[in-house]
């Protein structure tokens, strides 16, 4: 691999680490405060420090024709994948929450061959496929044969919102940065945010441990806010499609997470899913996007983290 692909991946990694506590941190808010709330007041959070962050760098307005994307990514993954995530985590533990988003890569690649130009090999879906079709086997398993939870409906719907905020910043993160792209979003969302936010604070609501504010700091700091720098940063200079197949990796972290953290248990089909679909992926890892597509689309970005 060239060396913005390289440097793409390894950015994309961090990404995915930073992501990989989401669920298990957003499961214990859950416990304590609404899922709605905990999906938009961490975004509150980190829209305020995107907004200090702004201003201190004294970045510029965004053009006129980068508002419509940066509106996508607001609903994507600053509205969109927080709610329905958290709404997840208080009927389904993290570990069957991370298999089941597992799904996002190959919602990755697909909206990245449609919005975003990419063109990856047969292999590469066919091994993307491949992961899809375990994860999907493993939610049925774990649930019962024919049962499809109404959690994992709302999972399905957090990847696709997850998925096109994924494109779409990453596309946009190609002109004007990764960070900016996440903080101008955030900014955009905000008005959006902060009413409903404070409308559901009630008395005695914010009286929680410090482990609780800990696990929503995480949430609003590193969730939402930091862990984008590196992850829209890996997908403009790797590639949409094929750093979006890091996410593969993920289960592995949040299952590992969840069991030291929240004492879930790992049973068999959690483990051979996760194995099965990392397995997949580092076979087809090579057989993403042609390298003349490759460099037709991606304008690699060189920015300061």
């Amino acid at each position: 691999m060239n060396r913005p692909v390289t440097k793409g991946m390894f950015y994309g990694g961090i990404g995915v680490v930073s992501f990989s506590l989401t669920l298990p941190f957003t499961r214990m808010v859950v416990a304590h405060w609404p899922p709605v709330f905990v999906g938009l007041g961490r975004a509150v959070i980190a829209a305020l420090l995107a907004g200090i962050l702004l201003w201190v760098k004294r970045a510029p307005l965004p053009k006129r024709s980068q508002w419509q994307p940066l509106f996508g990514v607001a609903l994507g993954v600053i509205i969109g994948f927080p709610v329905l995530s958290a709404w997840a985590m208080t009927r389904v533990p993290s570990s069957h929450g991370a298999v089941v988003l597992a799904l996002l890569p190959l919602a990755t690649a697909g909206l990245a061959a449609w919005r975003a130009g990419e063109r990856p090999s047969r292999l590469f879906w066919v091994c993307s496929a491949g992961g899809c079709l375990i994860v999907l086997w493993f939610a049925w398993q774990d649930t019962g044969l024919g049962e499809w939870r109404t959690a994992d409906w709302a999972l399905l719907g957090a990847v696709l919102s997850a998925a096109w905020g994924y494109t779409e910043g990453g596309k946009l993160s190609r002109e004007m940065g990764g960070w900016q792209v996440i903080s101008w979003a955030l900014v955009l969302s905000f008005p959006m945010l902060i009413v409903p936010t404070v409308w559901m604070i009630i008395p005695g609501m914010m009286d929680v441990s410090l482990r609780i504010w800990g696990a929503f700091l995480y949430l609003a700091i590193v969730s939402q806010f930091l862990g984008f720098f590196f992850w829209y940063t890996g997908l403009a200079q790797g590639g949409i499609a094929r750093v979006s197949q890091l996410q593969y990796l993920q289960p592995f972290f949040t299952i590992l997470f969840s069991a030291v953290m929240l004492g879930e248990m790992i049973t068999w089909q959690t483990a051979v899913a996760a194995l099965a679909v990392v397995l997949l992926v580092v076979y087809g890892k090579q057989a993403a996007n042609s390298p003349s597509r490759q460099r037709e689309h991606r304008n690699a970005e060189n920015e300061r983290l």
